[in-house]
């Protein structure tokens, strides 16, 4: 099952567990019992995140067990249709939960008899390591369906048992159910592994922060903001949601939490300007699938994609700002269009507020976010940032109307919490799957297959990862199908792209002497051709002749550290884009029916055209992978920018056969290559300064077609 939401969480609970957590949250006894420990739960975490001298381990095992709490009290087991069901079924709950801290407990006091022993189990070992796996497949079984726990249990059985039984090069001799048991929980190397560190530091630490900006009222200021930046334009509503979408991601990193908290108002405007309901559906819901993409928070990404490339946050939310700003754009560009063919109006004067107004009223609001970036630049690490910039929320709301009081920092507090809960399930929970592909070896062998099934080939290799990210999104939430896949294919794409910057050199002749020593080994015959300029073709029969052996000592001779690093970037980038199809993609596209819901649309119909507008999603991963967007220096990631920008612009109008008026059958063909001359990695400026400027003919040739603006509203 993909992402659903619940009180803005951002993978959420399931549908059927809704109408029960609601009651629990409401409950006269129970719902200030909830209250109080998610407010304890953010306190316990700030503690971990700033003074804390715990071990990892530790502090991994209580992230465990106050979240398995809070899980079984606000997501019941099932639904009961009796108050006898309900009191069993809760007492029930309330057992589980407090057996899952118990296991938190249990590890810390007792780690160290363990290894005393000589990592031999005891009795009580054996019960509680079951349990905390069972337990933490049952929360995930709760809050995300049960693909993932299915998976997990598939998992360790292939590593204890049924591997050995596989032939090829799958198979897998197997280890003892102990040492399994001890991986998977006391040794910190599956469920309270390197994923459950990420979930209780930078995840916890951002999405509290955007709690309290959310409580403090930054949450409409963006959606004001995004009126008074867009509302006047013509189709403005649409820019608006698109505006607002991308403010809002930056701080939520949530879908479905973007489309429902600005769905409801930016669907309605749209409808009423005179966008088609279906449309306006869409647009929310593709805009809205880019709040993950949109530092600084990424929906977890960034943090986990640090974690996994060990290049520094930063650079990571640096380098996603430019693409992030491309997909938005794209989605403009179609609503753009649609505007000018649905005569869609613009926001009526005493609608649009006035920029003056809304920035005298909410300036306070971009306070934190600038004390935020000012600290990640200063040096502090991510989760000190994220620490300072939730006590600047509450320092910039003294200076507004309503500053925030102690009620709304409670309130804030419990909302983190909650709003984290099944994230941090779910984080915990994947990291039993990539503790067994680190275990078999199973990631590197599902590069080479997939490398073997591309033929070597970069594109080919993107486009299988694509389907593999479309698959897993019926059944993973994004997150986890972006886990699971860096895990088993990064090492595949990070390889090519390296290559393909190392055939360049070798083209270019620019072949460094300590590289040059490495073919000395493999093709001693072959020297003399390093040393000039050569076409593809040679250089790629030239490369061939270097065994694999000496592929990686080539590459790590030849490239730069910083080069190779963010080669490994562009992998993962290329990843995680390809993993937020699922939102807009059917038959499975959450995010697209949360938009359906607030339109009135049919919801199928809506998510094929959320999935229309949300081309970008498979655009910008090509130029991850061919051009310097993330990979060069700002200049070049600039060039790149501005020419796909119009590229883009070029192809979505081929695709509709619209720009400012109807396009010629011919003109429109013609669109299709003119953008691709602006995407495609040339190298070649005036080539694409020649799509650019026939582009422009182009749409100044549309300008002087069109109908014009319509001022009167449309009938929504």
């Amino acid at each position: 099952m993909a992402e659903t939401e619940k009180d803005g969480s951002p993978e959420g609970i399931r549908d059927e567990s809704v109408s029960g957590a609601s009651e629990r949250l409401d409950h006269r006894l129970l719902g200030p019992v909830i209250f109080g420990l998610a407010i304890l739960t953010s306190l316990t975490h700030l503690y971990f995140n700033t003074i804390s001298t715990l071990s990892e381990l530790w502090t991994s095992a209580l992230h465990f067990g106050l979240f398995g709490l809070i899980c079984t009290l606000t997501t019941p087991m099932f639904r009961a249709r009796t108050t006898a069901g309900q009191k069993f079924v809760l007492g029930m709950d309330v057992v589980l939960g407090l057996l899952a801290l118990a296991c938190a407990f249990y590890l810390i006091v007792f780690e160290t008899a363990l290894y005393q022993r000589g990592v031999n189990f005891n009795t009580t070992d054996w019960l509680v390591s079951i349990t905390a796996v069972i337990l933490v497949l049952e929360f995930a079984r709760r809050t995300v369906g049960w693909f993932i726990p299915v998976l997990c249990m598939v998992a360790l059985t292939y590593v204890a048992w049924w591997g050995q039984y596989v032939d090829g090069i799958f198979n897998f001799p197997g280890l003892s159910w102990e040492t399994v048991l001890f991986r998977s929980y006391i040794g910190g190397q599956g469920m309270l592994g390197s994923i459950a560190r990420i979930s209780w530091t930078y995840v916890f630490m951002f999405i509290l922060f955007g709690a309290f900006l959310v409580k403090s009222g930054a949450g409409d200021f963006i959606i004001e903001l995004a009126r008074c930046a867009a509302g006047r334009f013509v189709g403005g509503p649409g820019f608006v949601a698109v505006f607002s979408s991308g403010l809002m991601g930056s701080v939520s990193g949530s879908s479905v939490a973007n489309t429902v908290s600005t769905g409801v108002i930016t669907i309605p405007l749209m409808r009423k300007a005179g966008f088609p309901a279906r449309f306006a559906a869409g647009v929310e819901a593709a805009a809205s699938t880019g709040g993950q993409l949109m530092p600084p928070v990424m929906g977890a990404g960034a943090f986990i994609m640090a974690s996994y490339t060990q290049v520094s946050y930063l650079t990571i939310i640096g380098v996603a700002a430019l693409p992030a700003l491309l997909y938005f754009l794209s989605v403009a560009m179609f609503v753009r269009i649609e505007a000018k063919r649905s005569h869609a109006v613009k926001l009526e004067d005493d609608q649009a507020p006035r920029l003056a107004e809304v920035l005298k009223d909410g300036w306070h609001f971009l306070l934190p976010l600038v004390v935020l970036v000012a600290a990640l630049i200063y040096g502090f690490t991510p989760t000190y940032a994220a620490g300072i910039a939730i006590l600047s929320v509450i320092v910039a709301s003294w200076l507004s109307k309503h500053p925030m009081g102690f009620r709304d920092i409670l309130d804030a507090l419990a909302m983190g919490t909650r709003n984290i809960m099944t994230t941090a399930i779910l984080l915990i929970t994947v990291g039993l799957i990539v503790m067994v592909v680190s275990t078999t070896g199973i990631g590197n062998t599902f590069s080479l297959m997939i490398t073997d099934w591309a033929g070597g080939s970069l594109l080919v290799t993107i486009i299988l990862v694509a389907l593999a990210s479309l698959i897993l999104g019926t059944g993973l939430p994004v997150t986890a199908a972006y886990i699971v896949l860096a895990t088993l294919s990064a090492p595949a794409i990070y390889q090519l792209i390296a290559q393909s910057q190392l055939l360049e050199m070798i083209m270019a002749g620019n072949l460094p002497e300590q590289a040059k020593a490495v073919f000395m080994l493999a093709a001693p015959d072959k020297m003399d051709l390093l040393n000039a300029p050569m076409d593809r073709a040679i250089a790629m029969e030239l490369l061939a002749v270097v065994p694999d052996t000496f592929s990686s000592q080539l590459l790590d001779q030849a490239l730069s550290p910083a080069t190779l690093s963010m080669a490994l970037v562009a992998a993962h980038m290329i990843i995680f884009w390809l993993s937020q199809d699922s939102n807009v993609t059917p038959p499975v596209c959450l995010t697209a029916f949360a938009a359906a819901a607030i339109a009135g649309t049919p919801q199928m119909r809506t998510g094929f055209t959320a999935w229309k507008l949300a081309k970008g999603l498979y655009i910008v991963p090509l130029l991850f992978a061919y051009s310097p967007l993330i990979t060069g220096d700002i200049t070049e990631m600039l060039r790149v920018f501005c020419f796909a920008l119009f590229g883009v612009y070029a192809i979505i109008a081929g695709l509709e056969g619209y720009l400012e008026h109807p396009l010629h059958p011919v003109v429109r063909l013609v669109m299709f290559p003119i953008g691709a001359l602006m995407l495609w990695p040339h190298g070649q400026v005036m080539l694409d300064a020649a799509g650019l400027v026939i582009f422009v003919l182009v749409f100044i040739r549309s300008s002087r077609h069109g109908r014009g603006i319509v001022t009167a509203p449309a009938k929504a």
